[in-house]
């Protein structure tokens, strides 16, 4: 045996196609890849017979088809509901998944679920879509759990996932989340004003399918905002906190978080996303007819997905929950909804150049070369200037993408920023992973550092 390189195994991957993850046997630092992709080139049709042969192979009586009411009128769902009716497969729809879902929103389709008694789900959409279905999915299968059972702590008990749950297949129709490729499902809880969600492997789909062709109808700015998570993502990931400084260690394998901090596979992933991001977002969202940029992205958020999904993200993530939930009255462009929302993505981003600024400090050589990825010439760079150098690098990439002018261009004000700090505080689950350890004190830097951008 030999043993190769993250670059080495980088330009394999950019020779490929079409890439499958797979599952190790063993590993120090415990990869979990559950999900099974399947992969479909720009012009194929065999997508909508693969859900069909797919839900037969699993024995699927009855099917949870879910979505939201945006997507039920659009190509995709359209077709995975003719697929379904063509082929005989008994299904109900439920198309009342909120974009940005709440505790009430995430509820009300786990009581649809329970009902419905399914044996299957699919769900067809952005993540909204993905993680709606992932807890309705958990919750009907362990139908006496109080819902703050699995919620994360320190909002809710964080209980381990030991039911087995019924088979999940996600057709993602946004390149944003990796939703598909997940065991998170995040969510609004209203009564604190605050992010949080479920983490565990348990709910990960059984299968991906990443169809391209579903990406196409998508708006400019949902593009951008999409694409600006996938971003994250995979800078998040790669410069986590690493797995051998992860502590305390768990005394059961049950007990292991989702996020093992980042390690030598999932900083494949992450890199290998966040090059095809440097070369193709700025594409996919200026021109809705560059259908190879448009797949390259479908990709590069499955490749992220895979990778934080196993390393985990930390500050941008972190301090996004509080901006999203506490959003006033600001609406985005190109986003038909009937309420307020700063949405994730933007949420998400909106905060990178300060905390990578911020981060640095902790193996600034990988900084310094995401930074490279991204367009910056570090030729004659020095390596404590890392962090500066990538926060340059990302604000020129915002700029060009005419993205808000930071925190106070969405809502936010100076004081609003103990109560944005307020809100990342029970983010540990995330927070915890950044490389270097913040107090309130310098949370509250970063908010302001991040109120205006440019």
């Amino acid at each position: 045996y030999s043993f190769c390189t993250v670059k080495s195994i980088e330009f394999l991957f950019q020779q490929s196609e079409y890439i499958v993850p797979v599952c190790p046997y063993h590993c120090f630092f415990h990869l979990s890849f559950f999900t099974c992709l399947g992969f479909y080139d720009i012009n194929s049709s065999l997508f909508y017979l693969q859900i069909y042969k797919d839900l037969q192979n699993l024995g699927a009586r009855k099917v949870c088809l879910m979505t939201d009411k945006n997507l039920s009128q659009l190509p995709p769902v359209n077709a995975v509901l003719n697929s379904l009716a063509k082929y005989g497969i008994n299904f109900q729809m439920y198309d009342n998944v909120r974009v940005e879902p709440t505790d009430q929103s995430f509820l009300d389709a786990i009581q649809f679920a329970k009902k419905g008694e399914f044996d299957a789900y699919v769900a067809v959409g952005g993540g909204s879509v993905m993680d709606t279905c992932k807890a309705a999915n958990l919750y009907a299968s362990s139908p006496t759990s109080d819902f703050l059972d699995y919620v994360n702590a320190p909002i809710g008990k964080g209980k381990p996932v030991t039911v087995p749950l019924k088979p999940l297949i996600a057709v993602p129709t946004t390149a944003g989340t990796g939703s598909e490729t997940t065991g998170v499902a995040i969510f609004d809880f209203k009564e604190l004003k605050v992010k949080t969600g479920i983490a565990s492997r348990a709910i990960k789909p059984t299968l991906g399918i990443i169809d391209p062709l579903h990406t196409l109808s998508m708006p400019e700015r949902i593009v951008a905002n999409s694409g600006f998570d996938v971003l994250c993502h995979a800078l998040e990931s790669y410069t986590a906190l690493p797995y051998n400084m992860r502590s305390p260690c768990p005394s059961n394998p049950i007990n292991r978080p989702a996020y093992q901090g980042s390690n030598p596979i999932s900083d494949v992933w992450a890199l290998h996303a966040l090059r095809i991001v440097a070369k193709y977002l700025k594409r996919a969202i200026r021109s809705p007819e560059d259908h190879e940029a448009r797949a390259k992205m479908h990709l590069a958020s499955a490749f992220a997905g895979i990778g934080f999904g196993n390393a985990g993200v930390h500050l941008c993530h972190g301090m996004s929950y509080p901006i999203s939930g506490l959003v006033k009255t600001y609406k985005p462009k190109d986003y038909n909804v009937d309420h307020s929302l700063v949405p994730h993505g933007l949420s998400v981003v909106l905060t990178s150049p300060a905390v990578f600024a911020f981060t640095a400090q902790i193996h600034p050589e990988r900084h310094l070369e995401a930074a490279e990825i991204l367009g910056a010439d570090i030729r004659t760079a020095r390596i404590k200037d890392a962090g500066f150098i990538l926060a340059d690098t990302l604000r020129k990439f915002l700029f060009d993408l005419n993205v808000d002018d930071g925190l106070a261009a969405v809502g936010y004000s100076k004081a609003d920023i103990p109560a944005l700090v307020k809100g990342t505080l029970p983010q540990e689950r995330v927070t915890k992973l950044s490389p270097r350890p913040q107090t309130e004190e310098d949370l509250s830097a970063l908010f302001e550092a991040s109120m205006k951008l440019y």
